[in-house]
C-alpha cells in the first residue's frame, strides 16, 4: 500500500513538472511575441551554441521558435547558410547582428543606430532579420533572432530587446540546469537516432544506415523528443546536445 501511495505521488509531482515546464514556455513565447511585434517582425526563433570545442566543432541549434509548420525547414536554412557566421561574430562582438532578404522589400534595418550592426552580406533567405547575441559563460550562449520582411529598430528599441533577450536566454539556461537532474535516460539507439539526425540525416538515411524500419526510427527519436521535454525533433537534437548526449 505504501509503495502504491509513493507511486501515486511520483505521477503527481511528474504531471505538475509538466504542466509547470509548459506554462515556463507558454509564458518564454508570449514574452518574445512581444518582442517581435515591436519592430514588425513576423517571427521570432532563439539559437543556442553548444559549449563543446571551438570553431566547426560547435553547432548551433534552434530550440524555440514560432515559424509553425516551416519551423524545422527555416531554422536549418538560417543555420544552414549564417551559422558560422554568427559563432565566428559571437566569439568576438556583442553588436546585433543583420541581413536582408532575397525577396522584394525585404530588409532589416536599425535606422538610429546602423554603424554599429554586424551586417551580413547577400541575400540568401526568403525573410529577413535581426539577431540580438548573448553569452552568458561556457553554456547559454546564442541569439534571439526576429524575422519578417521588413524589420526596423530604433536605438531605443534595440538596446531594450537586446536587455530582454538576455534574459529570455538566462531563464532558458536555468530551465536546462533543473532538466539536466531531472531527465530521463536516453537508450543507446535513441542517442544513435538523435546524432543521425542532428548530423543531418533524415528517418530514411537513419533507418538504412541501422537497419531498422523507418517507423521504427521514428519511434525512437519520438520517444526521445518526449524523455528531452521537447516540442519537436530540432529542440530535442539541441537539448542533447547541450546535456552531452550527443555531439
Amino acid at each position: 500500500m505504501t509503495h502504491f501511495l509513493a507511486n501515486g505521488r511520483n505521477d503527481d509531482d511528474q504531471r505538475h513538472s509538466r504542466s509547470g515546464r509548459a506554462a515556463r514556455a507558454a509564458t518564454l513565447i508570449t514574452r518574445l511575441q512581444a518582442m517581435q511585434r515591436q519592430i514588425n517582425a513576423k517571427h521570432f526563433a532563439v539559437l543556442r551554441l553548444n559549449s563543446k570545442g571551438m570553431g566547426a566543432v560547435r553547432k548551433m541549434t534552434c530550440v524555440l521558435d514560432n515559424w509553425g509548420i516551416s519551423s524545422e525547414a527555416n531554422a536549418h536554412d538560417l543555420i544552414t547558410v549564417y551559422g558560422e557566421e554568427l559563432t565566428a561574430h559571437l566569439d568576438t562582438s556583442l553588436l546585433p547582428v543583420l541581413w536582408n532578404g532575397s525577396g522584394e522589400h525585404q530588409a532589416a534595418e536599425m535606422s538610429e543606430f546602423g554603424h554599429f550592426g554586424h551586417r551580413l552580406k547577400g541575400r540568401k533567405l526568403p525573410y529577413s532579420g535581426i539577431a540580438f547575441p548573448v553569452r552568458l559563460g561556457a553554456q547559454g550562449n546564442g541569439y534571439v533572432v526576429f524575422a519578417g520582411s521588413y524589420v526596423d529598430a530604433t536605438t531605443e528599441q534595440v538596446v531594450d530587446l537586446h536587455g530582454r533577450s538576455c534574459t529570455i536566454m538566462t531563464d532558458l539556461l536555468a530551465a536546462d540546469e533543473k532538466r539536466m537532474v531531472q531527465a530521463e535516460t536516453l537508450s543507446d539507439r535513441e542517442i544513435a537516432c538523435l546524432q543521425m539526425a542532428g548530423d543531418g540525416h533524415i528517418s530514411e538515411e537513419i533507418a538504412e544506415r541501422m537497419g531498422l524500419s523507418v517507423h521504427t526510427v521514428n519511434a525512437y527519436l519520438g520517444a526521445a523528443t518526449t524523455k528531452l521535454d521537447s516540442v519537436n525533433r530540432i529542440q530535442a537534437i539541441a537539448k542533447a546536445i547541450r546535456l552531452g548526449y550527443i555531439s
